[in-house]
């Protein structure tokens, strides 16, 4: 209840600031719980991406300081986020998400490269999806990167791919792994120019670093 109510105030937060947005290839969305995997792009795009996975419900990953805040843990707790440490991740990094995943109700949202300033892949997100038997479905998000740029309406697109499955049967050697990121990154890439094919992704960070 308390998802769907966030949900639906979200929803109309994002299209009274920036207008409403535009997701595409929806038909690739599995009908049973999947892993939704993309670069991280702003610390708004997990809202774009629950948004346009709907009425899926996702949970997610979150640092664990901020479940210090008590108003800020009972919000996430009941969004179904659920915390991790980011430097010494326990096994519960990988149980709690199986866990959700294996229930069929909910689904998740991750970032395989863990950061927004960074672009190098991890390898957690296929473990999870090869233990709880489900697909990543490679996504892209393509608009606004800061808050402030919201305010300008500049469109928002959201754009899913093809699932990707995982053979039970794969190793998740270093080569397993390999196979399965590049994967992931020729998605990501076609997803990209599918939208735009002039895209070119620069962080918001290193701008203001230049200046």
């Amino acid at each position: 209840m308390f998802y769907s109510f966030m949900r639906g105030l979200v929803r109309l937060i994002i299209t009274i600031i920036n207008g409403r947005p535009h997701y595409q290839g929806r038909e690739n969305l599995p009908e049973g719980a999947y892993i939704l995997v993309g670069p991280h792009r702003t610390w708004f795009d997990p809202l774009y991406y629950a948004l346009a996975g709907s009425p899926m419900k996702f949970s997610f990953m979150a640092k664990e300081e901020l479940f210090k805040n008590p108003v800020l843990r009972f919000i996430l707790v009941h969004a179904n986020a659920f915390p991790v440490n980011r430097q010494h991740p326990g096994p519960s990094a990988i149980k709690t998400p199986v866990k959700f995943l294996r229930s069929g109700k909910l689904s998740l949202i991750m970032f395989p490269s863990g950061t927004r300033h960074s672009q190098e892949l991890k390898g957690g997100a296929t473990v999870i999806a090869k233990m709880a038997g489900v697909p990543l479905v490679p996504t892209v998000y393509q608009g606004p990167l800061t808050f402030k740029q919201l305010f300008s309406r500049q469109r928002v697109t959201v754009r899913f791919g093809q699932p990707i499955n995982i053979d039970r049967k794969l190793k998740l050697d270093e080569a397993g792994q390999k196979q399965i990121e590049t994967k992931m990154l020729h998605a990501f890439d076609d997803l990209d120019r599918q939208i735009d094919p002039t895209f070119k992704y620069v962080d918001p960070a290193t701008t203001r670093q230049k200046h």
